[in-house]
């Protein structure tokens, strides 16, 4: 029987955190460009976008995240695509982290007074200009707080890839744990490198809204 040290563990453990961290980024930029995308849509004057928007996020808030990752992964192969467990774990948690993005940044938007799309329009700013030079700049003091603590639901979110046999930090816990029957120890240190990356993106989240409130409050 081969015995591990517990350098052993924590090295194993480590090297598995690398990919959740790089699925974590991966999945945040990616659902960020698409969240933005999906927010233009959601705010745009031609119903069939506001609709189509609409029901794409509905789709993907609606349904879990664990079935999302199932239909990437085997139901693309019901048409013969072998889709990698990698990419098909960045896919879904792409699209699932658009859908939360986007109704963020989308009430974010929504909080920039009327009379600011009002003067814009006054000076003979288009849509696009309004938002560009405008009302995304006024938004985005307002979205930094939700979003960076929504990344913590991300890289949380990417423990259920497990499920389709990508190797990230609860997987390798499961593979660890099977290899030295030591469930306690592994599991624990899992959950410690779980709050190591978690607990400084919530503390930021709450320091930055606590700044950004006070910032507004004095202006």
């Amino acid at each position: 029987m081969i015995e591990f040290t517990p350098w052993d563990i924590v090295r194993n453990l480590l090297l598995a955190t690398r990919w959740t961290i790089l699925l974590s980024l991966v999945s945040f930029i990616g659902g960020g460009a698409v969240g933005l995308g999906l927010l233009f849509f959601r705010i745009s004057k031609r119903k069939a976008f506001r609709v189509l928007a609409k029901y794409y996020i509905e789709l993907f808030q609606g349904t879990p995240l664990l079935m999302q990752l199932f239909i990437a992964f085997f139901g693309l192969g019901l048409f013969g695509i072998d889709v990698p467990a990698w990419l098909a774990a960045g896919l879904a948690l792409t699209l699932w982290s658009a859908a939360f993005l986007a109704e963020i940044w989308r009430g974010c938007v929504e909080a920039v007074v009327r009379g600011q799309w009002e003067a814009s329009a006054s000076l003979g700013m288009g849509r696009l200009q309004q938002m560009r030079y405008v009302i995304l700049p006024q938004a985005l003091r307002v979205a930094i707080p939700p979003t960076v603590g929504f990344s913590v639901q991300i890289v949380k979110g990417t423990a259920l890839t497990s499920i389709i046999g990508f190797v990230e930090l609860s997987k390798a816990g499961t593979v660890v744990t099977n290899a030295t029957f030591q469930p306690f120890t592994v599991y624990g240190l899992v959950a410690l490198i779980y709050f190591a990356l978690c607990w400084p993106l919530s503390k930021s989240s709450q320091i930055l809204e606590s700044k950004l409130n006070v910032a507004h409050r004095n202006h």
